[in-house]
């Protein structure tokens, strides 16, 4: 399955969570690359590297993980693993993104989010709630002719999505 209807319902249905993870991200890129988000500046932004991406992604991750473990009703709230996935990831993607001003570093955050919670839980969820196609860092910056387009005219998830 793609991210279409799950990030389409995520923002309403996630409500403060998804809030408090990626306030989480705010604070952290604050604290360690001198990002003002609330008082954005073209001087505060900071180079897109992989280490940078790698850092923020995992650590907001991480904490939303945490989140998940302490309180479990929110964990079970999220069914099947979607919603977590997409929470975390989403979280992590905006927190890189508004860091870098960059869009592809937000969506190797987003990537980078998939494959630490699937290296956390050996999945990124079970039954048809899998999010195994949501987990292709490979897709972000590459060309892939088969499917005829260069991936960012259609999505890094094309034609992949549920239908």
């Amino acid at each position: 399955g793609g991210v279409g209807f799950t990030q389409f319902a995520t923002a309403a249905y996630t409500d403060n969570i998804l809030d408090d993870f990626t306030y989480y991200g705010m604070d952290y890129i604050k604290t360690k690359c001198k990002v003002d988000w609330k008082n954005p500046s073209g001087k505060d932004k900071v180079k897109p590297t992989q280490e940078l991406v790698n850092d923020i992604a995992t650590e907001v991750t991480l904490y939303g993980m945490e989140q998940y473990e302490q309180f479990p009703t929110m964990m079970e709230d999220h069914f099947g693993g979607s919603q977590r996935a997409g929470v975390l990831a989403a979280a992590s993607g905006l927190s890189c993104a508004i860091a870098t001003g960059n869009s592809n570093a937000g969506l190797n955050g987003w990537y980078m989010s998939m494959l630490a919670h699937k290296e956390g839980r050996s999945r990124l969820g079970f039954f048809g709630y899998d999010l195994q196609d949501q987990c292709g860092s490979a897709n972000s910056l590459s060309i892939r002719p088969d499917e005829g387009c260069v991936g960012e005219l259609r999505g890094p998830n094309y034609p992949n999505y549920a239908m």
